[in-house]
């Protein structure tokens, strides 16, 4: 029975070995793992009984209350497509999301077009528990029952389809990397709107273990009194909120060093001296580093243990997972030589929605990320950024990533690089700098002088401009486009 959620059927699984222990808290609450199951069960009867079928589209609001986890589980139970939105999303995105599937529910949020329920209006408590199975012949593992719109830098979001089983796929990859264990106790505070939040909460219920929600990292007061509460041993973050957390608690998140087994980190770039002070801080714990996307969730890791290729963006997580660095007629490249990262896993999506974005998405099997890297002959893959990002200077292409990064570790803060067209017309185009107003005590000549022994010449801005905040996505990457 429920053959094709192998995430539903891990979970039943786990109530019965560990009825009692706890599954998640929420609010100080404490919820069990039988309690989980019984609840994912009984959402599943409300979801029916509103009509719900194998392969109707559900918007799911992503909030951080247990109901979510109950209606999301559920929701794959039946047979069902999770369409996972942001709590906060705007009226724009909400509507685009909305036109673009035609759900037959939607649910944490009331929409002006299809019919919607708010959580506390659906009478979860009360409902009979679902155990009817589903028996669709057309159902399996390889189904559809997961769309995630991505937050991309450009253009309108793209629907990404992914299969009850990429999902699965996925956590299991990033446990058996990070080694997650059912002992485990886990700090949320990710939003769970996106494929890191998500992938954090399917990882620790496939193991068995405990995750405590916080919803974000804003009250870092709280985000240490929960560590040592709940004897938390490890927590998934992005870049800028690790910043924002070490900046309000200076070094006191080190006291739990002892405890915290593992973090993994991931969403946007990190700066090489921050990599380096995470080391000192946690100097026995295992910081792994992802790289994927919405697409192809973590599909490299680094362990920052491994000090030598810290500039680097790690190797496959799993033997489950090939990574190819391709040409632009898709053939593999030498190593050393600069391609675009292609990624072929059982995590890799099923399909676009859109038929248009399907087109060009995969050179065979392996689906195009639009990065550009390359390999070293000791199989580490290094990113340059996106393929379209790429500044062309003079016929030389450089990664705005690489010279971000080498301001950084001057001792600038946050900072975002951009092409500019070159006046004289002789090198087509040049580096432009913006740096965060306030995120260094450097003049711009000290940074220029600074990047004399880092860099070549041509890598160099050409051009430098204070900013007071750099345009960023709701997962945290850098939107260039908009300073251009």
């Amino acid at each position: 029975m429920y053959e094709h959620s192998p995430l539903c059927k891990t979970l039943f699984a786990n109530a019965e070995r560990l009825a009692g222990k706890t599954a998640v808290v929420v609010s100080g609450k404490e919820v069990s793992y039988a309690e989980v199951a019984g609840k994912v069960r009984s959402s599943a009867t409300v979801l029916k009984s509103l009509g719900v079928s194998v392969g109707d589209k559900i918007i799911l609001s992503a909030q951080k209350d247990v109901e979510f986890i109950y209606l999301y589980l559920a929701t794959q139970l039946i047979g069902a497509i999770n369409v996972i939105v942001d709590a906060e999303s705007n009226e724009e995105r909400l509507a685009y999301i909305e036109n673009t599937i035609s759900p037959v529910l939607c649910l944490g949020y009331k929409s002006e077009k299809f019919r919607s329920f708010l959580f506390a209006e659906l009478d979860i408590d009360s409902a009979k528990p679902f155990c009817d199975g589903v028996e669709e012949a057309s159902l399996n593992a390889d189904s559809v029952g997961e769309i995630l719109f991505t937050t991309g830098t450009t253009g309108n979001p793209k629907g990404v389809c992914l299969s009850y089983n990429n999902v699965y796929a996925s956590a299991s990859n990033i446990n058996q990397f990070i080694k997650n264990e059912g002992r485990d106790v886990e700090l949320l505070g990710l939003p769970i709107c996106h494929s890191f939040g998500l992938g954090r909460i399917r990882c620790n219920l496939i193991k068995g273990a405990t995750l405590v929600i916080l919803g974000s990292f804003a009250n870092v007061r709280l985000v240490l009194k929960t560590i040592e509460q709940y004897h938390v041993t490890g927590f998934g973050v992005v870049p800028a909120a690790w910043a924002y957390i070490r900046k309000i608690s200076g070094t006191r998140i080190a006291q739990y060093a002892s405890q915290i087994r593992y973090i993994e980190i991931g969403s946007a770039a990190m700066p090489m001296a921050t990599k380096q002070e995470l080391l000192q801080l946690f100097p026995n714990t295992r910081i792994c580093m992802h790289y994927g996307l919405t697409e192809a969730s973590r599909s490299v890791f680094l362990e920052f243990h491994d000090e030598k290729h810290l500039d680097s963006i790690g190797k496959p997580v799993t033997s489950n997972v090939d990574v190819q660095i391709l040409d632009s007629d898709g053939n593999a490249v030498p190593v050393g030589q600069k391609g675009e990262i292609c990624v072929k896993g059982n995590m890799v999506l099923k399909r676009y929605l859109n038929d248009d974005d399907n087109k060009e998405a995969f050179w065979g099997n392996y689906m195009r990320t639009g990065d550009c890297g390359f390999r070293n002959d000791e199989g580490y893959i290094y990113l340059l950024g996106r393929e379209k990002e790429l500044i062309n200077v003079g016929g030389k292409k450089v990664s705005p990533m690489e010279v971000e990064d080498a301001i950084c570790s001057l001792g600038v803060g946050d900072c975002v690089c951009v092409p500019m067209k070159d006046e004289s017309g002789i090198m087509g185009e040049l580096v432009k700098c913006y740096i965060l107003k306030d995120s260094t005590t450097m003049s711009f000549d000290e940074i220029a002088e600074g990047l004399a022994s880092r860099l070549e010449f041509y890598k160099r801005p050409a051009k430098y401009e204070w900013i007071d905040s750099i345009p960023k996505t709701a997962s945290g990457k850098k939107q260039r486009v908009n300073l251009k």
